[in-house]
């Protein structure tokens, strides 16, 4: 078993469409109450703080880790280098996959728990429970490829010069997924601290502070609580972004060689 900082806490099971209305979605109305009753799986609770494992498959033989609540940070080092990813309820897992695999860059990974998270053990018993219902494959694998999207994303924001850009770029982002819009803005209530936001945008953590000032003096960002207020528009940059189209010919519409 693997082992984590903090307490943890093993309940008997989850009835994961209860908890999950996307995969809940994909099944026809008239097997969903069977599917719900159906489709089960053991649950972990991890407390906020650090999380480590011992390179230990949890699912052997399974899909991985569902996330059903929560909020996680991921931080990857190279070479000095940090980048780091958010994941919260939805995101399908694997933390153990390329973990002690040979490679020419020396590389550090660490886990942390902003929020109580609690993790679905999608293992062959749940696997084969969820096989009743192919229509859960295309949904999981979907959450799969929507994660690789949103690390694209970040990529590219964080290729932008200028650090305040790439701070609004990057909170407007999130807020795509985390946000509530509220009278006066949109509420990113997520526990990021100077530090995370540095390794999200690739930057030293004193640029980042300055880059949150300049952006708090022109009433654009500003601290909220635990989370982040925005308000105006979405950066022109993001929109730009987000509009990239590619055609079937594999050429990028709005660059040029």
């Amino acid at each position: 078993m693997a082992r984590f900082t903090g307490s943890w806490t093993p309940s008997h099971f989850s009835r994961v469409l209860e908890e999950d209305s996307d995969l809940a979605d994909a099944i026809a109305p008239g097997q969903l109450p069977g599917a719900i009753q159906h489709c089960v799986a053991g649950v972990i609770v991890v407390s906020r703080g650090s999380w480590e494992w011992q390179h230990q498959d949890l699912t052997p033989g399974g899909i991985g880790l569902l996330v059903l609540g929560g909020l996680l940070f991921r931080r990857v080092g190279i070479e000095g280098g940090f980048g780091a990813e958010l994941l919260g309820q939805g995101d399908l897992l694997r933390p153990w996959q390329g973990e002690g695999a040979a490679s020419s860059l020396t590389r550090t990974t660490g886990w942390r728990v902003l929020e109580p998270t609690r993790i679905a053990l999608l293992d062959r018993q749940a696997a084969v429970r969820f096989a009743r219902y192919p229509e859960l494959t295309g949904r999981l694998v979907a959450r799969a490829l929507e994660r690789a999207r949103n690390l694209a994303t970040t990529s590219a924001i964080i290729h932008h010069t200028r650090i305040e850009v790439r701070l609004q770029m990057l909170l407007w982002h999130l807020a795509d997924r985390w946000g509530r819009v509220r009278p006066d803005g949109v509420l990113v209530p997520l526990r990021l601290t100077h530090e995370m936001l540095a390794d999200l945008v690739a930057a030293r953590r004193p640029s980042v502070t300055t880059g949150l000032a300049e952006l708090a003096r022109r009433k654009l960002v500003r601290r909220e609580g635990v989370g982040w207020l925005l308000s105006g528009d979405p950066p022109r940059e993001l929109l730009e972004l987000e509009s990239i189209e590619v055609p079937p010919t594999g050429e990028v519409k709005g660059f040029e060689s």
